[in-house]
């Protein structure tokens, strides 16, 4: 995501305007919330997902698919763009798909 924006920056040149966002137009500006809530519910549609889902339960979503993926928690704090560790875990959930593999793991350790 960095490597994005810097790329933007560049390509945008004197034009950049800083706001020291993650998400933005071209040229650095913010972008508008309505649209970015028309975009998220034209994906939803598009995607055929039938819960009226938030962007928030999306990033929670995607925390939780990483971390089962085997994706390093720091890696998954550095996608989401959080500061501090602690906030990256109250974004991860606790599956069965985890906790089964975890079982499997413990049982590999001790019984081989």
């Amino acid at each position: 995501m960095l490597r994005a924006r810097s790329a933007r920056r560049e390509a945008a040149g004197e034009r950049w305007q800083d706001y020291d966002l993650v998400w933005c137009h071209p040229g650095g500006r913010p972008i508008d919330a309505g649209q970015d809530w028309d975009k998220w519910k034209e994906l939803l549609r598009l995607a055929e997902v039938d819960k009226d889902a938030r962007v928030y339960d999306a990033r929670h979503t995607a925390a939780t698919l990483l971390i089962e993926q085997g994706v390093d928690i720091s890696v998954v704090q550095e996608i989401l763009g959080h500061s501090q560790l602690t906030t990256t875990k109250r974004y991860t959930h606790i599956t069965a798909t985890l906790s089964t593999d975890a079982a499997a793991r413990m049982g590999r350790a001790l019984w081989g």
